[in-house]
């Protein structure tokens, strides 16, 4: 083996262990670790080449680990991004479905109730029409925030596309869900403003989660449940 150096012969059959003052050579246990053991090499086989290949292996190992490390954060970037609505700051339907299928087996797991609220806003194409998109979509972006500010941490927001969106309600029976989702929808009506004006209402659908029941479905029913509370508004 060559590393730098003049010698040709296995480095294993020259090696000189390094022993601290006042141990016997024959005590292997305590001997100590340093530069001149650094990676079985003797003190004698040291050499200023050998050293230097040594800092420059070093210094690649750190660079490698800095590129690992960047490209770790950018991978956990992207998959950040990839979860986002691309208009608001919660949840897109695909992760929102993820997280709803976590909390249900969680639920199930730890025997805690469980619901689905399903919001759409009422009318919302005609308030595109009469203002324009980026009214509607300032709408959309006070929808969610007005969402996000009156949940808890541990519940799950999400746009499911449109003007539509839905949360997760943790710790929360139908009753429970029931009068929380009124209050979600009082706090998401507002003025939207503008030279014309116009009132911004909500329906919702309640669904509480069985364990039995595959995310999409549920998110079926609670949505059917939200056509079916706006076909009595409508009929009221």
């Amino acid at each position: 083996m060559k590393i730098g150096g003049a010698r040709s012969e296995p480095i294993a059959a020259d090696r000189r262990r390094v022993v601290a003052p006042g141990v016997a050579a024959t005590s292997t246990a305590a001997q100590p670790v340093d530069s001149a053991t650094f990676l079985g090499i003797s003190r004698s086989e040291m050499t200023p080449a050998v050293q230097a290949a040594i800092r420059t292996l070093l210094g690649e190992l750190d660079e490698l680990k800095s590129e690992v490390n960047l490209l770790k954060a950018r991978l956990d970037e992207a998959e950040g991004l990839a979860d986002r609505d691309a208009l608001t700051p919660l949840l897109n339907r695909r992760a929102f479905v993820r997280e709803l299928s976590r909390a249900r087996t969680a639920a199930q797991r730890y025997g805690f109730p469980l619901s689905l609220v399903y919001f759409d806003l009422d009318g919302f194409k005609g308030l595109n029409d009469r203002l324009g998109h980026a009214a509607g979509d300032a709408a959309l972006q006070a929808v969610a925030e007005r969402l996000s500010a009156n949940v808890r941490d541990s519940d799950v927001v999400g746009r499911m596309g449109g003007d539509e969106f839905a949360v997760v309600l943790v710790q929360a029976d139908q009753a429970t869900a029931e009068a929380k989702a009124a209050t979600l929808a009082q706090a998401i009506e507002h003025d939207i403003g503008g030279d014309e004006g116009a009132r911004l209402r909500v329906s919702y659908g309640v669904r509480e989660i069985n364990s039995d029941v595959e995310p999409e479905a549920l998110i079926a029913e609670a949505d059917a449940a939200m056509f079916e509370a706006k076909r009595l508004r409508k009929a009221g």
